[in-house]
């Protein structure tokens, strides 16, 4: 982990009551997504008084103790049923739990912890079968990060951040917490018998075999740039007019999505693609808003070249739109269909490198990421760690506060950095902050 973390403490925590032990089923959209492994997160927070219990450990456990009992698949470990096919083992081994010490502070690692070695913050998650790694570092400068490792097969980002909703809620309130059940039945999201893919559902389900044939850049790492914009709100709200009064996210994909486009210098008729996530549990009626398990469609949209890279960004965001709002249960269940057609014929799904033309907007803008209150008070910032791809994009909030600006993190082929950033700074007018990797 480098020399500015030592672990001091390691152990696991089980559920603080029995629980169920099954062998739980999963569905096509959760191996689709296994493949991504553990999404690692770094919550900060200052100390918030000169108290010794400012964090207690014992309180800690017992509370993310609490939470599993609700949450037990995450304490169980990815396995395998007795025909070969993944499926969570919900034994009640237990999440790892790292205790460690940093020689660092909070203030070395901002305004962009992103950029800044956060990875170390995350624990390292050993057996890669285990679902949830949390890893609590206590600052030099009285502060604590606490990373954390879900699991893509176990939840998407809606169950990470369910989860930590309720384990701060226990810990900040004791058993008197309002906890909402997690639905746990993915037979939800089971495959019709037989199969239906609905003929226009491939015009915007994003599926695996588009990124088979792709490879990563031969430069590799070094051929990368990582920058982060934060956009003020107003900003945002003069983007959003632009766009025809589209939504946050609808705006600032269709404002990344043609800078890119431009920065690329693509030949005039080449087909651009973007791609990111419609959350099911919203759109439409199969799975209820606290299901446990990938209920997210990574759908996508095109458009030529020329029209992307110099039409007007309203006619961009609304090519964003059309493909959201074609997100029904028709679709779900064609992209369902899909994938387990795709698994049973043995198609093996590769690492995703976005092509020469394409971006991938992940967005978490809406999220309850700032609701992780284990009675310290809200984070002062919640971040992706982890490495950074070619044609990715971040979107999150700046603070825990509902106004507070929004971060960019845009991942691009240094050679085209340059050109990106200064038609970012050109469409919001300049006066814009942002850092480089």
């Amino acid at each position: 982990m480098g020399s500015e973390i030592q672990v001091v403490e390691q152990s696991f925590v089980a559920p603080s009551t029995p629980t169920p032990r099954n062998g739980l089923w999963v569905s096509s959209l959760d191996l689709a997504k296994a493949r991504g492994g553990h999404t690692p997160l770094v919550y900060f927070f200052r100390r918030s008084n000169d108290d010794d219990d400012f964090l207690d450990l014992s309180r800690l456990k017992e509370s993310m103790a609490k939470a599993l009992v609700a949450f037990y698949p995450l304490a169980g470990r990815a396995g395998v049923d007795g025909d070969g096919r993944i499926q969570i083992d919900c034994n009640s081994e237990g999440a790892l739990f790292v205790v460690a010490r940093s020689k660092l502070s909070i203030d070395d690692l901002m305004p962009f912890p992103e950029l800044r070695g956060s990875m170390m913050f995350v624990p390292r998650v050993e057996p890669s079968s285990v679902l949830l790694a949390v890893q609590v570092t206590f600052m030099k400068c009285g502060g604590v990060a606490l990373g954390t490792a879900f699991h893509h097969l176990a939840v998407d980002a809606s169950g990470d951040f369910h989860f930590m909703q309720t384990w701060s809620a226990f810990s900040r309130d004791g058993d008197g917490a309002a906890v909402e059940l997690p639905c746990h039945d993915r037979t939800l999201l089971r495959a019709r018998s037989p199969p239906i893919v609905h003929p226009d559902a491939l015009s915007v389900l994003y599926s695996p075999e588009m990124i088979k044939n792709t490879s990563e850049p031969s430069g590799g790492a070094a051929a990368i740039a990582a920058s982060i914009f934060v956009i003020s709100n107003d900003q945002l709200a003069s983007l959003k007019r632009v766009c025809g009064g589209a939504s946050t996210f609808r705006a600032l994909s269709a404002l990344v999505w043609q800078c890119a486009c431009a920065a690329w210098r693509l030949p005039p008729d080449a087909e651009a693609r973007i791609s990111f996530s419609v959350n099911a549990r919203r759109r439409g009626s199969m799975i209820p808003v606290r299901y446990m398990g990938n209920g997210a469609l990574m759908v996508y949209a095109t458009g030529v070249a020329r029209d992307i890279a110099s039409g007007a960004l309203e006619h961009v965001a609304s090519r964003i739109r059309t493909t959201i709002n074609r997100v029904d249960d028709e679709l779900v269940r064609s992209a369902i269909d899909y994938h387990h057609e795709l698994l049973e014929s043995g198609f093996q799904p590769k690492r995703a490198f976005m092509g020469d033309a394409e971006m991938r907007v992940v967005s978490w803008l809406g999220m309850p990421m700032y609701d992780a209150d284990f009675g310290w008070g809200k984070p002062m910032r919640v971040s992706r760690a982890g490495s950074v791809h070619r044609g990715y994009m971040h979107l999150v909030r700046d603070g825990p506060d509902a106004d507070s600006a929004i971060r960019v993190m845009a991942c691009l082929e240094a050679a085209h950095m340059k050109e990106f950033e200064r038609l970012i700074s050109a469409k919001l007018e300049g006066g814009l902050y942002h850092a480089k990797l």
